[in-house]
């Protein structure tokens, strides 16, 4: 009788551990799930600023029609792009001819003490900034969940119920070179007056804490 209680006893505990295993899968796929929306949301605030970004340049630099059609053409890509991967392929182009339209408005010094210029650069640097802080709190969710993948016990827990390595996603530098090299989109030096106020479903800027482990 002893032996049976002690038999039961295991079995339960052995329950319990699996429970609590596949659902803190659960949890932490959940968690890199909400981690990425987080990041597609600012990158469609990112899409959506650049047309006006465009339209603007054009009105003092018409000829530079090259740079405006790559940016057209690689923020097409990129906002088709599907999931953390192809995501990050199509981002390395479109930084990279962001890039560029940013050179182009240096050389305007009309262009670059145009008000509404300035209210974009700011909403575009404060996007920017967005992106970096939750594309960082991404990884680190991912890397947390391969992790328990790939580690043993949780690892079993893991091909018993088909849990998935999850994407990074990473601008990958040789997408740039695509397009060639162009200058990195900084305005760190920038002062933006009356920057038009929007509301973020991401994380706030300076990443936030990866979830606990």
């Amino acid at each position: 009788m002893i032996a049976l209680i002690v038999i039961l006893v295991v079995i339960a505990l052995i329950v319990l551990i699996l429970v609590g295993s596949y659902n803190r899968f659960v949890r932490q796929r959940f968690q890199v799930q909400s981690a990425w929306a987080n990041v597609d949301t600012e990158l469609k605030r990112r899409y959506d600023l650049v047309p006006n970004l465009v339209s603007t340049v054009q009105g003092y630099a018409a000829h530079e029609r090259g740079v405006f059609e790559d940016v057209a053409r690689t923020r097409s890509a990129a906002q088709a792009a599907q999931g953390p991967a192809a995501s990050s392929a199509a981002e390395g182009p479109f930084v990279a001819a962001l890039g560029r339209l940013i050179a182009v408005a240096e050389n305007y010094p009309q262009l670059k003490a145009n008000e509404n210029f300035l209210q974009l650069q700011g909403a575009l640097s404060d996007t920017e900034n967005r992106i970096q802080a939750s594309r960082s709190y991404y990884n680190a969710t991912v890397q947390q969940f391969n992790t328990r993948i790939q580690s043993f016990p949780s690892n079993v827990i893991a091909g018993l119920f088909h849990f998935q390595l999850a994407e990074f996603f990473q601008i990958d530098e040789a997408q740039r070179a695509v397009v060639g090299e162009a200058p990195r989109v900084d305005f760190s030096g920038v002062a933006p007056t009356a920057q038009p106020t929007t509301s973020s479903a991401g994380p706030p800027s300076g990443a936030p804490p990866a979830p606990g482990t």
